[in-house]
């Protein structure tokens, strides 16, 4: 019994840590949005309705500290920075299309839409 709770309790940590990552009412949908190749700023602001831009900003450093994305910056005026999803950020796609198929079959059994 004390092996299964040990176990029960390794898989929480390691979700934890995941939703630590991708977790938040914008990040799920950042990444969405990068899977499709590379956004500015303001492609992922419109892509967005409701996020602000400190929001959207915020978001996206703390997406940077956890090297999911990657941000470049073009030395020019006025500025240009470009977002896109690292490698690591790439291997959350099945993730996220796991969370698609969950809610299409989630929707189908309830009969919500």
């Amino acid at each position: 019994m004390k092996a299964e709770a040990e176990n029960h309790f390794r898989l929480t940590c390691e979700v934890e840590t995941t939703l630590k990552v991708i977790g938040g009412r914008w990040k799920v949908l950042i990444i969405r949005e990068l899977m499709t190749g590379v956004k500015r700023f303001g492609e992922l602001q419109r892509a967005l309705p409701g996020v602000t831009q400190k929001m959207l900003t915020q978001q996206l450093r703390e997406m940077e500290e956890d090297g999911i994305i990657h941000r470049e910056v073009y030395p020019q005026i006025p500025p240009k920075v470009e977002y896109s999803l690292t490698p690591l950020g790439e291997t959350l796609q099945p993730i996220l299309y796991a969370m698609h198929d969950w809610a299409v079959q989630h929707l189908a059994q309830t009969n919500y839409h």
